[in-house]
């Protein structure tokens, strides 16, 4: 094993043997290579010759462009053309860190580690995946997910998808989720959380919350020592009152020592930023000191560096700028209002009562998303195929439920929507007969 991974090893066991126990083989072997070609070039910055970086710059230094790519953009050269650090740009990390709390204010004065900037969420999901899970390790989530969670997690290290079931009786099933913590065996647990649940578009109530804590913690004292991956997509966007505004980050960060917190977010969703595939990750555990989190930082990064080298200093840039703008607060609530109109759209229309007869919603308040699960033997696969052919209307059939993104459908069409469904599924009635 190379040096500077057992340099890390040795931090992290001796500030906390839970997180060690629950690295994977690669994650206990991975390590940024600060003694290497990034520490010799680091020495060299700001000399008069550096002929250390693999970039090629003008002759007065500044960073080799094209015009045409160049009058594109309204930054300076610096902050387009360049490498970020694998661990991101420290300004944005900084940022992002400070922004935490604001947004979730039971963070306030908690230990937490230095956001490590990732290409957006699902390069954060595979590398969590790289650092803690191995082969045919059992990963907890629900029974309605992202579909991406197979590529990422079962394809990509081999871990088992262990599903409980996400509802019962209209709210989150926490029997579903205690039995799966505390079966079959006491020892590591890997717990997958995504609220505002994709594809379901739910986001659990305040109440559901406090009692979905107290279950991790109870595990947690019963020995079990739990990696939380939590995927915070859609943060921000929830429409009810009631439902919990914070990441349930900021209640598991300091929870227990034998849970590690690990939130995954990013402005893909918060800032309709799509294709600038940044994304964050960050760590909390009770206890956590900045020598600790600094070690599981560069393992991160060491991860990061050995996939993709490091992500695009252009978007970082472009963030940076919007987030020390006066007017972004006021922009994002701009946009938040026309998604929370289309939600409002979906309640409204789903008061027809004829609905009831072929399909019913699932629990949603929140997101992007919401789902109508199918009654009697209708195929989803057939009312989605009839809705293409005859009423023009595209929507997703996954874990057995259509899903409808009403983020991406204008207020005057979501009515529309739900009357094609139910008339698609008198088709798809009328074939069965």
């Amino acid at each position: 094993m190379n040096p500077l991974a057992l340099e890390l090893n040795e931090v992290i066991s001796n500030k906390s043997e839970t997180i060690f126990s629950l690295l994977s083989k690669k994650g206990k072997r991975i390590y940024f290579p600060k003694k290497g070609i990034l520490a010799q070039a680091a020495e060299a910055k700001g000399k008069k010759i550096n002929a250390t970086i693999g970039e090629a710059v003008e002759d007065d230094g500044t960073p080799m462009r094209l015009p045409s790519i160049e009058k594109g953009v309204n930054l300076k050269p610096a902050q387009v053309f360049p490498y970020a650090p694998s661990f991101g740009r420290p300004d944005l990390r900084e940022k992002w860190k400070a922004l935490l709390p604001v947004k979730n204010p039971s963070l306030a004065g908690k230990e937490i580690s230095l956001p490590v900037v990732s290409s957006a969420l699902t390069h954060g999901l595979s590398i969590i995946g790289y650092l803690f899970l191995d082969d045919e390790d059992k990963l907890l989530l629900p029974d309605i997910y992202w579909d991406n969670y197979e590529l990422v997690f079962a394809n990509g290290y081999g871990a088992t998808l262990d599903c409980f079931n996400l509802f019962s009786e209209g709210s989150i099933d926490l029997e579903a989720i205690k039995h799966k913590l505390n079966t079959p065996v006491v020892g590591k647990k890997v717990l997958l959380l995504n609220f505002p649940n994709n594809p379901t578009g739910y986001t659990p109530r305040v109440d559901e919350v406090k009692a979905l804590v107290n279950i991790i913690k109870e595990s947690a004292d019963k020995g079990n020592r739990i990696v939380v991956i939590i995927d915070d997509a859609y943060f921000g966007l929830v429409y009810e009152e009631g439902i919990e505004k914070e990441s349930i980050f900021s209640y598991l960060a300091d929870l227990h020592d034998n849970v590690l917190a690990v939130k995954l977010d990013g402005p893909t969703k918060e800032d309709y930023v799509w294709g600038f595939r940044v994304g964050f990750i960050t760590y909390g555990i009770k206890h956590g000191t900045k020598e600790l989190y600094t070690a599981l930082e560069a393992k991160t990064a060491g991860a990061i560096r050995g996939n993709i080298s490091n992500a695009a200093n252009l978007s970082q840039s472009l963030l940076l700028n919007a987030y020390e703008s006066e007017s972004y607060p006021q922009e994002k609530a701009q946009k938040f209002d026309i998604l929370k109109t289309r939600y409002e759209a979906v309640k409204e229309a789903l008061k027809k009562p004829e609905y009831a007869q072929y399909f019913e919603p699932l629990p949603y308040n929140s997101g992007y998303f919401m789902c109508v699960k199918l009654k009697g033997e209708l195929d989803g696969e057939v009312v989605r195929q009839i809705l293409l052919k005859d009423f023009e209307t595209g929507l997703i059939y996954i874990a057995g439920v259509l899903r409808i993104a009403y983020s991406s459908v204008s207020k005057e069409k979501i009515q529309t929507i739900f009357d094609n469904i139910y008339q698609a599924c008198q088709k798809a009635s009328a074939q069965l007969s």
